[in-house]
């Protein structure tokens, strides 16, 4: 990825294979992941498909998603591929106690598409959803709108096999691009176990609900929110150079101190590098000066204030 420069728009169903879909079915799998998910399950219906997130018993972070539901009792959570295994594995020693099952489906293909979005809707049967975070299904087959100001949907397909997908350097590195933009950071291996749900402003992007009951991490989740305890925030900034930061190299000071740390990095151009990194939230306040390696680091403003949505707000949005 380092040697690549982002198209300036999706022209083609580019294929995202830095996502993965694990899916839990069975007649408890809603009051199972109701136990285990930052999210309201009961408000993913079909047409909202909320941010989530799975914690340890202390709230840090073991993965973040999007939570979708096909059916009555078939839910797909889409996370990162690197994460895939080893949530699965943690979830299942809670899952036996249930009527629900953990699948890795392998076969499940995402799609990112702007451009011919509105075209490959019509050949997968779909209306294409108009609003963020809102999804449409038809049976397995499912599309969501990402936020942003490029006009984004990803697909989910159970058989790609007769649509024309690329798999083009470039337009993954404009919609991992377009993410970055959005203040959207996916949790990968390099920083499981590591961020509490607030350092990724996950609360602001309407990525958990304060109005469910418990779940695994959820004491210390609603505490660091109601007493404010997150001393660190997720932060868009722009690099001056022309090389990507490793995920979890840090972001100094003049005195080359550690102040924060990169999440995802991607080339703008042959000159700079586009980011968000976990950084401390007195030198946000503060406007120090930042680096990375020698080279000047520039905050960028956010899409979204950092204050809590519910995503109960987000579900009564889309059906209005």
């Amino acid at each position: 990825m380092a040697t690549v420069i982002p198209s300036t728009t999706i022209t083609d169903n580019v294929r995202l294979s830095h996502l993965a879909a694990l899916d839990v079915k069975g007649a408890d799998a809603e009051k199972f992941l109701q136990g285990q998910t930052s999210a309201q399950v009961s408000l993913a219906d079909g047409e909202f498909a909320p941010l989530t997130c799975f914690c340890t018993p202390k709230g840090r972070m073991l993965a973040n998603g999007q939570l979708l539901r096909l059916n009555a009792e078939h839910f797909r959570l889409i996370l990162s591929t690197s994460l895939v295994a080893s949530l699965a594995a943690h979830l299942k020693k809670f899952a036996a106690f249930y009527r629900a099952e953990l699948l890795h489906d392998t076969g499940v293909t995402f799609i990112g598409a702007s451009d011919n979005a509105s075209s490959l809707a019509t050949s997968l049967d779909l209306t294409l959803p108009e609003k963020p975070f809102a999804q449409s299904v038809n049976n397995l087959t499912s599309v969501i709108r990402v936020p942003g100001e490029m006009p984004r949907w990803l697909f989910c397909v159970s058989d790609a096999s007769s649509l024309n997908v690329v798999d083009d350097e470039a337009q993954k590195a404009a919609w991992q691009l377009e993410d970055i933009r959005s203040g959207i950071a996916w949790l990968t291996e390099a920083q499981q176990d590591h961020f509490l749900p607030q350092m990724l402003n996950w609360e602001a992007l309407g990525g958990v609900s304060f109005k469910k009951g418990c779940y695994t991490g959820q004491e210390v989740v609603a505490r660091a929110h109601f007493r404010g305890q997150v001393k660190k925030r997720l932060v868009h900034a722009e690099l001056k150079a022309n090389t990507l930061p490793d995920v979890g190299a840090s972001i100094t000071n003049e005195v080359d101190k550690a102040l924060g740390e990169v999440v995802t990095s991607v080339r703008k151009d042959n000159d700079s590098v586009e980011l968000l990194a976990v950084m401390n939230t007195k030198a946000i306040e503060e406007a120090m000066p930042l680096y990375w390696e020698g080279s000047t680091v520039t905050l960028l403003p956010l899409p979204y204030p950092l204050e809590r949505l519910d995503p109960e707000q987000q579900a009564a949005a889309i059906k209005s």
